[in-house]
């Protein structure tokens, strides 16, 4: 609850032997990143990165971010 009471949501972070627990808490958290037994700062490129609530503005990465940031439009062009 305490973990969850803020506007932010980009990363967390939880420290524990019991896998279970850890489990628990990533089910939980409002947090676009969980680490488990490291720090808040880890990325990884090729996996979505981004927050929820008013963390950020969308997800990065290689594909996420060519996703977020762009709308598809479909244009036909018709010659006779």
């Amino acid at each position: 609850e305490f973990a969850n009471d803020t506007r932010f949501g980009l990363s967390a972070a939880i420290f524990t032997e019991n896998l279970d627990n850890a489990l628990k808490f990533a089910l939980e958290v409002d947090s676009g990143n969980l680490n488990i037994n490291g720090g808040t700062q880890f990325r990884a490129d090729m996996m979505p990165y981004g927050g929820l609530k008013d963390s950020g503005m969308g997800k990065e990465g290689p594909r996420y971010a060519v996703e977020e940031m762009t709308e598809v439009k479909m244009v036909i062009i018709h010659r006779s």
